[in-house]
């Protein structure tokens, strides 16, 4: 087992606003090459000491993410927003949910590197990492994983976009 990061809290609802880093998806969710059971996500992380910004490859197993949308009761939530669509464009949100939320799930371990630092350089974050810490998070930061879900399918018409954080 992995011993758990002794690091600053973090909110629960949202990413670090006053965070020194500015973080950017640059894609993903994409399978991991040797890896057919996780997905990764990249973000270009960029620091104001920095000379230039940086890419992090955050990888996640499929089986937890899986575990973290039944945790979260994912399906449950969008359920009753998805179906004030019309039914022809149903499938299309639907399609798009798992990997957004991928990213949601992606950006929350990425937060969690960063209150403990990051060096200036391109650099992987394994699947297997920081998994008991991402699960305690995700369900903490609930609340912000379905309204980036949300934002992303622009369906969230009366919250801030977390997208932008």
């Amino acid at each position: 087992m992995h011993a758990m990061l002794q690091c600053r809290p973090m909110a629960p609802e949202s990413p670090p606003e006053s965070s020194s880093h500015r973080v950017t998806l640059f894609f993903g969710p994409e399978p991991v090459e040797g890896e057919p059971d996780s997905l990764a996500c990249v973000f270009n992380v960029k620091k104001r000491s920095w000379k230039a910004g940086v890419q992090v490859s955050v990888e996640i197993g499929m089986d937890q993410l899986s575990a973290l949308s039944h945790q979260i009761r994912l399906t449950d939530r969008l359920t009753q927003i998805l179906r004030t669509l019309p039914s022809e464009e149903r499938p299309l949100y639907e399609g798009r949910v798992a990997d957004l939320f991928a990213q949601a799930v992606s950006r929350c371990k990425l937060d969690l590197r960063l209150q403990c630092g990051l060096t200036p350089e391109n650099q992987r974050i394994l699947a297997n990492e920081l998994a008991m810490e991402l699960d305690k998070t995700v369900i903490a930061r609930s609340e912000y994983v379905v309204a980036y879900v949300l934002t992303e399918l622009d369906l969230a018409s009366d919250r801030p976009s977390p997208s932008s954080i």
